[in-house]
């Protein structure tokens, strides 16, 4: 019994002595995310649901065909891409950025009291201000050091180009 005693105690002691070890030079072996990273990831997903959200209210209270199918474009490519950044945030233990800024949710809120062309107006402003915001957001996080971000933002980029041009056209067509 002595012995056993003598034996936990000894047991107990290493690891006491094993938590007071400086753990901050061992070695990592998952990957490190930085903070640009991290914040590319949040805000590329805030503004992909902002899109998403705005472009749905788009899609039930405008009357212009040309808005409403650049609105449903924008849902399924935006859910899409949506959905990889997010694999990725999860990859990396990226929390956050799943929800829409309270800056967007009023600006969407304020559309939602519009009717007609001024509805239009406001719509189109939102999706090309957002999209001038996403392609310079995407054209860093296509240098970033991680991978799959890097691989990701190149990939999208282009579609982004794409929506910002046809929300520009739009805009010309309703002044």
């Amino acid at each position: 019994m002595k012995n056993l005693v003598c034996f936990l105690c000894g047991i107990v002691v290493l690891l006491v002595l094993s938590s007071c070890v400086d753990k901050r030079h061992a070695k990592n072996y998952n990957q490190l995310i930085d903070e640009g990273s991290v914040t590319f990831i949040q805000q590329g997903l805030e503004a992909s649901q902002t899109e998403i959200n705005a472009s749905k209210l788009a899609g039930s209270r405008s009357n212009n065909s040309h808005l409403i199918s650049f609105a449903s474009k924008v849902i399924t490519d935006h859910a899409a891409a949506g959905d990889e950044l997010e694999k990725i945030a999860i990859s990396n233990k990226v929390k956050g950025g799943d929800s829409v800024s309270t800056a967007h949710q009023q600006a969407i809120a304020n559309m939602a009291t519009l009717k007609g062309a001024d509805f239009d107006k406001a719509y189109i402003q939102l999706m090309v201000a957002d999209h001038q915001n996403a392609v310079k957001l995407y054209t860093i996080a296509s240098n970033d050091r991680i991978e799959d971000i890097q691989r990701f933002a190149r990939k999208t980029l282009p579609l982004l180009k794409m929506h910002l041009d046809s929300a520009s056209t739009i805009y010309a067509g309703l002044k």
